[in-house]
């Protein structure tokens, strides 16, 4: 078989080449920075603080895909007793209950929401208004997008359901989304996939390595859009404000503050991985989506307000503090009429494939990527099966 190539070593990336090795090509991945992981990146201590906050969930597919090759590793749930640290923020106070409107939304079925109307308007008529832009701004927590019931009622419904499942369908990896990728990576190279990291593959460089095999590009979709000269791959993604802190341990903070007057989400992620932070410490991480137009102050505000609320004296407590504006950096959101399919094709021709989380695959967030980047690899595979001189043709095997 010929050799397939996979540019990007994210979790597309990595999942493509081990799935393009385990179907017996042989495999080289391209990484432009010195590390792997792209968005699935956790900092080195003292605070492991992933790019943004950062979960499995239970019900998506990569979970068993990752569990059958024991490459889950120990992943954590929510604890029980945390439940009943959950604070929502509503007309500017914390509540410990949401309206009884959001739940009764979360239990419709995501098939009963249309996908060509807004999920404000078809909210608005299960429920009415106020628990409507309340279920949306929930939601927010899997869309990080500005103006979630703006987008299609089918999309944000699927991600209401899955986020209020009980139990809670998150899952976290133990000592971070770094430690996810250092298993992946592991796993790829011992099947014989090559990885080359610091090495950047331009236009010259992909059309070198398209004359040996088919190409799987699994970078973000405005770095494909350059390196394939293809000004069609676009698609709508968010615009959030990421803010991670380090407090001093107080008995009685919030486990999580969620913003019901508008888009955003506050975690404490050592509530579930202590190692997150130095003792006595504990390692905060939220998102807080802003429009197009609007400055990152906006969401910093946002987020000091609902630390405010989850986190008394969080100010005079503060270690460490980081803040990042992630910018179509979020995974695809799909906006009334459109869902998945809608999205940049994973074929590009000329045996080129694409995989991503804003390409035209089905999931979550990250499973977009795990389930692209399968799909990509298995596409590339048969490509190679059928090239000319390959030895090999896998529509016979």
């Amino acid at each position: 078989m010929e050799h397939i190539h996979v540019i990007g070593g994210g979790l597309a990336g990595l999942t493509a080449a081990i799935t393009a090795a385990e179907s017996g090509a042989r495999v080289t991945l391209y990484e432009s920075h010195r590390t792997l992981g792209g968005r699935a990146r956790t900092a080195e201590g003292p605070y492991r603080a992933n790019e943004g906050p950062h979960a499995l969930y239970r019900g998506g597919p990569h979970h068993t895909w990752l569990a059958r090759r024991e490459l889950l590793g120990p992943v954590l749930p929510v604890p029980p007793l945390e439940g009943l640290r959950f604070r929502f923020r509503r007309s500017g106070a914390a509540r410990r209950t949401p309206p009884v409107a959001l739940l009764r939304l979360a239990r419709r079925s995501a098939r009963t929401a249309p996908v060509d109307g807004s999920f404000l308007d078809w909210a608005t008529g299960q429920v009415g208004e106020e628990g409507a832009r309340a279920a949306a701004n929930f939601a927010a927590a899997a869309l990080f997008h500005h103006d979630p019931g703006g987008l299609s009622a089918r999309f944000v419904q699927e991600r209401l359901v899955r986020l209020t499942s009980l139990p809670p369908e998150a899952r976290y990896p133990a000592g971070g989304w770094g430690r996810l990728v250092e298993r992946l990576a592991g796993h790829a190279r011992a099947i014989g996939v090559t990885v080359e990291t610091a090495a950047r593959v331009d236009t010259r460089t992909l059309g070198e390595l398209s004359r040996t095999g088919p190409v799987v590009v699994a970078t973000s979709l405005d770095a494909a859009r350059t390196l394939l000269d293809d000004a069609s791959l676009t698609w709508e993604s968010g615009r959030t404000v990421l803010v991670d802190l380090a407090v001093r341990t107080r008995r009685g903070d919030a486990f999580v503050v969620s913003d019901l007057d508008a888009p955003g989400w506050l975690e404490r992620f050592t509530a579930q991985d202590p190692g997150l932070a130095p003792a006595g410490e504990q390692l905060l991480q939220g998102q807080f989506p802003i429009g197009p137009d609007a400055r990152r102050a906006e969401g910093t505000a946002r987020a000091e307000e609902l630390l405010d609320l989850g986190f008394p004296g969080w100010r005079e407590r503060t270690t460490w503090r980081s803040e990042a504006l992630a910018d179509g950096r979020t995974g695809a959101v799909d906006r009334p009429g459109t869902t998945w399919r809608d999205r940049p094709s994973v074929v590009r021709g000329d045996g080129i494939f694409l995989a991503g989380d804003q390409v035209a695959a089905p999931g979550l967030l990250s499973e977009v990527s795990f389930t692209s980047g399968i799909e990509a690899a298995l596409l590339a595979v048969k490509a190679a099966g059928r090239r000319p001189g390959s030895g090999v043709d896998l529509n016979r095997t």
